[in-house]
C-alpha cells in the first residue's frame, strides 16, 4: 500500500471529522489505513486509550472479518460495530485502503452515528480520491 497525503489533505480530514462526528458528542475517531498506520485522531480530551494498539488491531480485526466474508460469499462488509457495556466501536471502510473507526458512548444514537459516518465516508472518500492521488 502507498499513498501520499498533503497537509491540505490531513487537515480537511480532520475538519470532516471534527465536523460530522466530534460535534455528535463522540469520544473518539480515528482514521488509519490497512496496515494499521493512524492518520488523524481526534478525541474528546477524556479518552486513554492506546491508539496506536488500537489501530493495529483494528486492521487486523478487520482483515479477518474480510475473510470470513469471503467464506460467505460477500465480497466485503463495509461496516462492523462492537457494542460494550459502557463504549461502542464502530468501524468503516473509506475506499480500499482506509478505515475509520468511531468509539462512543450509550447516549450517542447508532442510526444517527451511522447516517453521520456514512457522511464523512464520502466525504473524506471524495477527498482521498482526488487528483493528487
Amino acid at each position: 500500500m502507498s499513498y501520499i497525503l498533503t497537509q491540505k489533505q490531513l487537515d480537511d480530514i480532520d475538519r470532516i471529522l471534527q465536523k460530522e462526528l466530534m460535534e455528535l458528542g463522540i469520544k473518539s475517531v480515528i482514521l488509519i489505513d490497512m496496515a494499521g498506520n493512524v492518520i488523524a485522531n481526534l478525541d474528546n480530551g477524556n479518552v486513554d486509550h492506546d491508539v496506536y494498539s488500537l489501530a493495529a488491531l483494528a486492521a487486523g480485526n478487520f482483515g479477518a472479518v474480510a475473510a470470513m466474508a469471503k467464506i460467505v460469499g460477500e465480497q466485503e462488509f463495509s461496516l462492523l460495530f462492537h457494542k460494550g457495556k459502557k463504549e461502542n466501536i464502530h468501524f468503516s471502510k473509506v475506499l480500499p485502503d482506509f478505515l475509520l473507526i468511531t468509539i462512543f458512548g450509550n447516549d450517542v444514537s447508532l442510526g444517527f452515528l451511522r447516517l453521520k459516518v456514512d457522511e464523512a465516508v464520502r466525504k473524506i472518500a471524495k477527498l482521498l480520491s482526488g487528483p493528487s492521488n
